[in-house]
């Protein structure tokens, strides 16, 4: 989306298929130690920032978080609004994660992790809007 800044200079990045990342957002990577991968059918909200981490598919990145360097993020997870995943953090599959620093608060349910797939679904829907 709008303003949006995907910088692969020093290493490469990953974006998977039906993830959006949204307005504001900044995705870097690290020289040589790290490149940046995000799964398939990840949200990432507005502002966020992920530097040099691993996100697995069907994850929300929730606005203005940010997951620094080394971290991995299991699938079908949640991190909070503003919440800051610290270097090198591994987060396990089906977990909402949340603070400053982040820390895992419980197991998603079902019905979360089907909003997950139907948030990325609808943004894949609303590319379509702007390609008419």
């Amino acid at each position: 989306w709008f303003n949006a800044v995907i910088r692969g200079d020093v290493n490469y990045i990953k974006i998977g298929k039906r993830t959006n990342i949204q307005d504001g957002c900044v995705l870097h990577v690290a020289r040589e130690k790290y490149p940046l991968i995000i799964g398939d059918e990840v949200t990432v909200g507005h502002n966020a920032t992920l530097h040099a981490c691993t996100i697995e598919s069907r994850c929300l990145i929730g606005m203005g978080a940010t997951v620094m360097d080394g971290s991995n993020i299991g699938e079908n997870c949640i991190i909070g609004a503003g919440s800051l995943v610290t270097p090198n953090t591994v987060i396990e599959p089906g977990n909402m994660v949340m603070g400053s620093p982040a820390k895992v608060k419980r197991k998603l349910a079902d019905n979360e992790i089907h909003s997950i797939i139907k948030s990325a679904s609808h943004y894949v829907n609303d590319i379509k809007s702007y390609l008419d």
